[in-house]
Order: structure tokens, then sequence, then C-alpha cells
């Protein structure tokens, strides 16, 4: 919360300061180095702000969104774990800090979760600094990398907390290429076809095979 006397500077005055252009303070603001305020349409930035840069130190988030998701309703448990285990990395990383959970059960090659278009809609408003997912397939099964960039033109960093794949990985890849699949085949020759039907049952027959 930035107090009521606090001066507030421009772009422009923070790039003389450092001896950068306007241009770079606000890619600064744009990607989380430094925090603005908008005001009437323009940023203006605390000197708060500036006065820490100039201490070199690095800006601690104020609220962070951690992200779970699991393929479907039966894997709950899976689900409590991971934000349990990504509750438990914050609190080590940057300690007492406002945490947001978010969760979604569905495919990680579904574009239309709603826990995932909550995290781009909180990063729109500028409600969160940053977005904390176990893995990157958690966030998304493709395309992690636009997702990133997206979050990054709000000001809002990505990180992936973990390495390690979940023990589950590969049941969650065989669904996801079902999916892909199925998508694939009702576009080209219509969900009732006979092509259609002839198609998936071929995948679903060959992931049996072990």
């Amino acid at each position: 919360m930035v107090e009521a006397l606090e001066r507030l500077m421009s772009p422009s005055e923070v790039a003389r300061i450092f001896g950068v252009t306007r241009a770079a303070v606000i890619k600064w603001i744009r990607t989380g180095k430094i925090r603005a305020i908008e005001v009437h349409g323009r940023w203006r930035i605390p000197y708060s702000e500036v006065e820490r840069l100039l201490r070199g130190e690095t800006l601690r988030p104020r609220r962070v969104a951690i992200y779970s998701r699991v393929s479907g309703s039966t894997q709950r448990d899976d689900l409590e774990r991971q934000l349990q285990a990504l509750k438990e990395w914050v609190g080590k990383t940057y300690g007492d800090v406002e945490v947001v959970e978010v969760t979604d059960i569905g495919s990680g090659v579904n574009t239309r979760r709603g826990g995932l278009w909550k995290l781009v809609e909180m990063a729109r408003r500028r409600q969160i600094d940053v977005v904390i997912a176990a893995h990157k397939d958690r966030l998304t099964r493709f395309g992690f990398e636009y997702l990133e960039e997206l979050f990054k033109a709000y000001g809002v960093k990505v990180i992936v907390a973990f390495q390690e794949e979940p023990r589950d990985y590969m049941q969650e890849l065989v669904e996801d290429l079902v999916a892909i699949v199925t998508s694939f085949a009702a576009r080209i020759y219509g969900r009732g076809s006979k092509k259609y039907k002839r198609v998936v049952k071929a995948v679903e027959e060959a992931i049996k095979d072990p």
C-alpha cells in the first residue's frame, strides 16, 4: 500500500535517475522489476521503489497465486498434495506473503479451464505478482512459452517450482493424446460419422496394448 504523502514519479523521471530510457523503465514495470500504480491512465512509481532499486534490493511479491491441476475428479487427493507442496515452497522462498489458491480439474490441452482464465484475469487486473505451478504441464500441455509471455506482459512472473514429473505423468499423456485425436477427428469427419467412430476406437484399442 502506497502512503498518501509518498512522492510518485513518472517513468521519465525514474529513467533519468538510472540513466536509462523511458522505454526501459516501462519494461521494468511490465516484467515486475519495479512496482508502479496507474494514475488517470499513466504509470506512476512510488519513490520508495526507486530507493529500493538504488539499494540493490529485489522486489518481494505482495501476492502470489499457486496453481494446481489434475485430469480427473478421482485425483482430488493429488490436487491437495500439489497445493500443500506449493504452499511449503512459497513459505521457504518468500516467507510470509499472501497466497491465492487456484485449481482446475481437466486436461492440460483444454484451453477453456476456469482456473487458468481466473489466473489471466487476476494478472490483467494487477491482483497478483507471481504465478507458481508445480510443473510446466500443470499450466498447459502445449504452448507454455506463450502463456509465460502473456503473464509477463501484465508484469506477472511464472515460476515452475519442481522439475521431477509426477508419478501419473504417463497416464495423463495418454489421456491427452486421446483428447487431441478425438478433437481433430471430430473436426475432420464430424462427431457422428462412421470414420470418426473408427478413428476413436482405433486409438482406444491402441492404448490398451501394453
